[in-house]
C-alpha cells in the first residue's frame, strides 16, 4: 500500500474546484450539498434502479457505475476520467446501515453490512486526500453480542463525555487509521445546519495529511441562549407549494376516521376517549408503546421528525387528510423543487427518505474548503453562480429566477437551488466570501438592495435588484441578460 500523503499548503492557491467521487449515492442529497459549495462530482455509484434513473436525469454528465463490488480501483478511475497519476480530492459515501439502525429492527448480519468494509478498502486503494462517510447513529450502539470489554469510550462534542461505541464502529475507525488516515467523527443533527428536520447522523471525516479535520460548524440552534438563527420549521419548508403540484400516498378510510379529529402536532392520545379505547382494542400495549407516530399529525411550528419511508410509518400532513407529498418531503430533505425523483410513489418516498439532507453536504464542503483555505478563492464564474444561487434562497420568487436563460455551459449550476433556509446574514456573508476584493462593494450593494425589498417585493423593486446584479455579472464577462419583463 502506498504511503503517499499530500501537502496541504500546495492546494491553497488553486482555482479549480475540488473533485469528488460519490458512492452509495442514492438520489444525491449529500452530493447536491457539495455541489452547492463548488465541489465537482465526477462519478456516482448506485445499485438501485430507480435512483440510477434519478441520477441520469438530473446529472447526465456524471459518470455512473452500479455495484461497488464489481469495479476495481483502476476501473473506477477510468470511469471518472482520471489518469493513474491524478490525485482524487474527495471520496464521499453513505454505506447501507439499516442492519444497525435504531429506526428498524436490529438483526444479525445479512451481508449488506459487508459493504462498509468494502467501501473502506476502496478508499484505501484510491487514496483520496479526504474521505467523508455518513452513517446512522445506530452503528454506534453495541448489540447484545458485543463483548463488554470490547466497547470503547470516546468523548466527542455532540456525543458527550465517555460515550460507549460498539465493536463494529471501533473496527471501522481502526481500518481507516490503518489505511493512513487521520479520523474524526461526531453525531450531527441536520436541524442545526438549516434543515427543517430533526435528523441525526454520524459523519466520519478522514484526512491523508496526518491532521484530524475540524468538526462541522452549526448554522442554526434550538437554544434560546444562542445568537444563531432558530431551527427551521415544517411550515418554513413546505409553504408555497401549489395545491395541484402534490403527489402523495392516500390514507385509508379507517385511518381517516381518527385523523379527522386531530389538530397539528396531535396524536392518538389527543382523541376523544371512545376512539382511544377503540385503538387499545385494535393494537397491543407493546405496539402502541413503540409507535411514536401512531395516528400523529405533524406540527407546523417545529422541524419535521426524521423522515424515512416504510409502509407502517405515518407521516401525515398537519392539516390535510393525507401523507406529506413527494414535493413536501423533498423540501424537508433540502432538495430543489426541480430535482426530479424517478420511480413509482413508493420508490420516490424511499429514495428521499434514504437521502442525506443537502444541508449536511454543504456543511461538509464548507469545512473542507475552510480547512484548505479555499473558501472565497473560487473562480469568477463560480462566484457569480454562487451569488445568483444565493438570491434564490430569499424565497417568494424562485420561479422568476429560474426563468432566466443562463449560458448553456453553466446551466446545471443555475438548476441547483441552494438552501432555502439561509438567513439574510448568512447570505451577506456568502457574498462577501465569494467576491474578489474590489468587487465586494458592488455585490454587497446589490444583495443589500434585494434584502431591503424582502417582504415588499413588487415589479419595480425586483427589477432594480436584478438589474444591479446583472450589471455585476456583465462586469465579469458573463453578459447575463435581464429578462424583458424586468425592463422598464
Amino acid at each position: 500500500m502506498s504511503s503517499k500523503t499530500f501537502n496541504r499548503s500546495a492546494t491553497l492557491d488553486r482555482k479549480t474546484p475540488l473533485k469528488a467521487l460519490s458512492f452509495f449515492s442514492g438520489c444525491m442529497g449529500l452530493e447536491l450539498g457539495l455541489e452547492q459549495e463548488g465541489i465537482e462530482i465526477l462519478l456516482a455509484c448506485e445499485i438501485d434502479r430507480a435512483a440510477q434513473r434519478t441520477i441520469k436525469f438530473n446529472r447526465p454528465d456524471i459518470a455512473l457505475i452500479e455495484d461497488i463490488t464489481k469495479y476495481s480501483a483502476v476501473e473506477i478511475r477510468n470511469k471518472a476520467g482520471l489518469s493513474s497519476s491524478e490525485e482524487i480530492d474527495l471520496i464521499v459515501g453513505s454505506p447501507p446501515c439499516q442492519v444497525f439502525s435504531i429506526a428498524g429492527t436490529k438483526q444479525e448480519s445479512n451481508g449488506r453490512d459487508n459493504l462498509f468494509p468494502t467501501f473502506i478498502d476502496l478508499i484505501a486503494k484510491l487514496r483520496p486526500k479526504f474521505a467523508v462517510i455518513e452513517t446512522c447513529p445506530g452503528l454506534l450502539r453495541p448489540l447484545l453480542r458485543d463483548e463488554p470489554n470490547s466497547i470503547e469510550k470516546v468523548s466527542q462534542p455532540n456525543l458527550g463525555q465517555e460515550k460507549q461505541i460498539s465493536v463494529r464502529f471501533s473496527y471501522i475507525i481502526r481500518r481507516l487509521k490503518v489505511a493512513g488516515y487521520s479520523v474524526s467523527f461526531d453525531l450531527y443533527n441536520a436541524a442545526d445546519f438549516g434543515s427543517p428536520q430533526v435528523r441525526k447522523r454520524i459523519i466520519i471525516t478522514c484526512s491523508l495529511d496526518g491532521k484530524e479535520l475540524p468538526y462541522l460548524t452549526p448554522t442554526h440552534t434550538n437554544s434560546a441562549l444562542s445568537e444563531l438563527p432558530e431551527w427551521q420549521t415544517l411550515k418554513d419548508a413546505i409553504e408555497g407549494i401549489s395545491d395541484d403540484e402534490h403527489h402523495f400516498r392516500k390514507l385509508p378510510e379507517r385511518s381517516l376516521r381518527y385523523y379527522r379529529h386531530l389538530k397539528p402536532g396531535q396524536n392518538w392520545q389527543n382523541l376523544q376517549m371512545d376512539l382511544q379505547q377503540e385503538i387499545h382494542q385494535r393494537f397491543s400495549p407493546e405496539y402502541i408503546s413503540r409507535k411514536a407516530d401512531l395516528y400523529r399529525r405533524l406540527a407546523w411550528d417545529s422541524p419535521s421528525p426524521t423522515f424515512f419511508y416504510n409502509k407502517t410509518k405515518n407521516f401525515v400532513h398537519p392539516e390535510a387528510d393525507r401523507w406529506l407529498s413527494i414535493e413536501e418531503c423533498k423540501r424537508i430533505q433540502d432538495f430543489p423543487d426541480d430535482w426530479r425523483i424517478y420511480g413509482d410513489l413508493y420508490d420516490q418516498y424511499r429514495q428521499i427518505g434514504n437521502a442525506t439532507p443537502c444541508s449536511l453536504g454543504r456543511a461538509i464542503a464548507k469545512m473542507l474548503l475552510t480547512y484548505l483555505g479555499q473558501e472565497g478563492s473560487i473562480s469568477y464564474v463560480k462566484k457569480i453562480e454562487n451569488i445568483f444561487k444565493s438570491i434564490e434562497t430569499l424565497g417568494g420568487w424562485e420561479k422568476e429566477v429560474h426563468s432566466f436563460n443562463p449560458l448553456s455551459q453553466y446551466e446545471k449550476y443555475f438548476q441547483i437551488a441552494t438552501s432555502k433556509y439561509l438567513t439574510l446574514n448568512h447570505i451577506e456573508n456568502e457574498i462577501e466570501v465569494t467576491c474578489d476584493s474590489g468587487r465586494i462593494d458592488i455585490a454587497v450593494e446589490s444583495m443589500n438592495m434585494i434584502i431591503e425589498f424582502k417582504g415588499t417585493f413588487n415589479r419595480d423593486n425586483l427589477e432594480k435588484g436584478v438589474a444591479q446584479l446583472d450589471r455585476y455579472a456583465k462586469s465579469t464577462g458573463m453578459n447575463r441578460k435581464v429578462p424583458d419583463r424586468f425592463v422598464s
